[in-house]
């Protein structure tokens, strides 16, 4: 009988003991989150920097910036400071920390016309109805842009895929190694795209008067545009088929029509200039 007593003794201490490490991981994994709120005058200056984490920003009053972080466990830093009208913010791991719990996650409220620079290894980072310069950089980051006018837009990431949806009158160059890039009602100046390895698909008009440019090397591409349509095209694949499916007036060029393999043609009263180019993948011009 006290064997059995002492047997169950154990047990419940095991189950208590159990329970109490339960609890205390699931304590050390409890979301946190902290705030920070900066005065800046116009076109201010905004960085973020996190190795592990999603960034999201938005627009918000014409002379702050909030910034809520939130914290997935207490092993993680944010240095932040603030010079004049440039705000800098940077998050880093402590020695030992799990990247899987020790990620940071910012939501960012700032005013419309300022600048910003976001960098996140595997993100994803998020930026919509901003009228400022922007920069975003990532490894595998998903990179999503949306509702942004009158302001240079650069892209770089080595896998991760790249969505630009309503971007108006914009200085945009996208880069990636190898993930895909989507563009839907882009235009601009100058529109400049390319990717190793990834696909590039374009939805919209190619605006008026701009500079559009998409090179691949194993990648297919796409464009995607209405039937009155006003742009002068030529496309080449050195590898890759080519093609149109829809009538284009012949153009004068220096370069060589070869069929199946490139085209030279314009629509419209050809306000813009578009080349498409890729090494080994395919390229199409789609009516819409």
């Amino acid at each position: 009988m006290a064997v059995l007593q002492q047997a169950r003794i154990d047990y419940t201490n095991t189950v208590v003991t159990v329970v109490l490490v339960t609890c205390l991981s699931a304590a050390s994994l409890a979301q946190s989150k902290k705030e920070y709120s900066y005065t800046v005058g116009p076109r201010a200056n905004i960085s973020v920097e996190t190795q592990y984490g999603a960034i999201s920003v938005k627009p918000g009053s014409a002379n702050q910036v909030l910034v809520t972080a939130t914290f997935k466990s207490d092993n993680v830093e944010v240095d932040q400071q603030q010079n004049g009208n440039r705000i800098e913010i940077a998050s880093h791991l402590l020695r030992g920390t799990d990247p899987q719990i020790g990620h940071i996650d910012y939501e960012l409220l700032i005013p419309p016309d300022a600048n910003i620079n976001l960098r996140s290894s595997n993100g994803p980072l998020s930026v919509e109805r901003l009228q400022g310069d922007l920069t975003l950089e990532g490894t595998d980051a998903v990179v999503d842009i949306r509702e942004v006018e009158n302001g240079h837009v650069h892209v770089r990431t080595m896998r991760g895929p790249v969505t630009l949806t309503d971007v108006r009158n914009g200085h945009v160059e996208i880069d990636s190694i190898s993930g895909d890039i989507q563009m839907k009602s882009v235009t601009g100046p100058l529109v400049q795209a390319r990717s190793g390895s990834g696909r590039i698909l374009y939805d919209g008009d190619f605006g008026s008067d701009g500079d559009y440019k998409f090179t691949t090397h194993t990648g297919d591409i796409e464009a995607l545009v209405p039937a009155d349509v006003s742009a002068a095209f030529r496309a080449h694949s050195v590898l890759g088929r080519v093609r149109h499916d829809f009538p284009l007036k012949p153009r004068h060029s220096r370069f060589r029509e070869e069929a199946g393999r490139s085209f030279i043609g314009t629509s419209g009263q050809a306000a813009s200039e578009v080349l498409l180019r890729s090494f080994s993948g395919r390229i199409r011009l789609k009516q819409r």
